[in-house]
């Protein structure tokens, strides 16, 4: 998917976890089957599972989440990524590598969820506990800059992927919410990416647990807005925002975010990433009928 990707099998985890964590050296590997772009994961027998970065870019978040998870899971509604274990760098994987509790259930399917009542009020729930987290000493999120800032970037994808989407219903929109007033507030724990591959739901469609905090730290509420189109279908999206209690500024600023992600994602991972690419599609085709367009 990246063109500095390192190249990670379960030959090398087994080697890693042999050198550095020797009492899980007799476990099995196996490779997980990830929505992930910035991250591996390899399961280490039934309870672990090793998250290794794929990019530079994400050799930071290694370290922070070991820090920050460690903090703010006593403090939400439903499992996260607790890491148990911090691996150092060795031949063949340059980065820090974290081991963690594997978590179960399944990735909620974009707009298509049995429950989505139950799931708004889940996702809602752990918005909210999360916004209320102490901020003291948190680093920024990886999307913590205003929303006018992605302006050009935004741009650029929707020239890039002209014939793909429909590029003036997308510039409309941009422009729409570009008016939107920024958070009036100071910046709140965020987790800055909640779309489908970063949830995980039982087998009644309840949210389980919440995974990839790379993104995450300080920044607009608003952004983690995202699952009302990344997630559910239009028949949540309400009772989503009143349970998040978002006004029309925030929610102008959400739909800025979520248009904005998608056609990032949608633009890079066109080729490289269907699964990726066919969410951003399913998000461009929501934020763009509800503005009176088509994706």
């Amino acid at each position: 998917m990246h063109a500095d990707e390192v190249d990670l099998d379960e030959a090398l985890v087994r080697r890693m976890v042999a050198v550095r964590f020797p009492q899980w050296a007799g476990l099995p590997v196996e490779r997980v089957d990830s929505a992930g772009t910035s991250n591996a994961m390899f399961r280490l027998g039934a309870e672990l599972v090793v998250r290794i970065p794929r990019i530079p870019g994400a050799a930071e978040d290694i370290g922070r989440e070991y820090t920050w998870l460690r903090r703010l899971a006593p403090e939400l509604p439903v499992a996260v990524p607790v890491p148990v274990a911090l691996g150092e760098p060795l031949d063949g994987c340059p980065w820090e590598w974290s081991v963690l509790r594997w978590l179960d259930g399944a990735n909620p399917a974009a707009g298509d969820v049995p429950q989505p009542g139950l799931l708004a009020a889940d996702l809602a729930a752990f918005v909210t506990a999360l916004h209320r987290a102490d901020p003291a000493g948190a680093p920024a999120s990886y999307r913590s800059e205003p929303l006018a800032a992605r302006d050009a970037a935004v741009r650029r994808a929707i020239a890039a992927l002209a014939g793909v989407v429909d590029a003036a219903a997308a510039t409309g929109l941009w422009e729409a919410v570009l008016g939107a007033p920024e958070h009036p507030g100071p910046p709140v724990w965020i987790h800055a990416d909640l779309q489908p591959g970063n949830l995980l739901v039982d087998e009644l469609g309840r949210l389980s647990a919440v995974i990839d905090f790379g993104c995450a730290g300080l920044g607009d509420p608003a952004v983690d807005l995202l699952p009302a189109w990344y997630v559910l279908p239009a028949s949540a999206r309400d009772a989503f925002r009143t349970a998040v209690g978002a006004d029309d500024a925030a929610w102008e600023r959400g739909r800025g975010w979520a248009l904005s992600v998608a056609l990032a994602e949608l633009d890079y991972y066109r080729v490289s990433n269907p699964r990726m690419a066919r969410t951003a599609r399913h998000v461009l085709g929501e934020l763009l009928a509800d503005h009176g367009g088509e994706a």
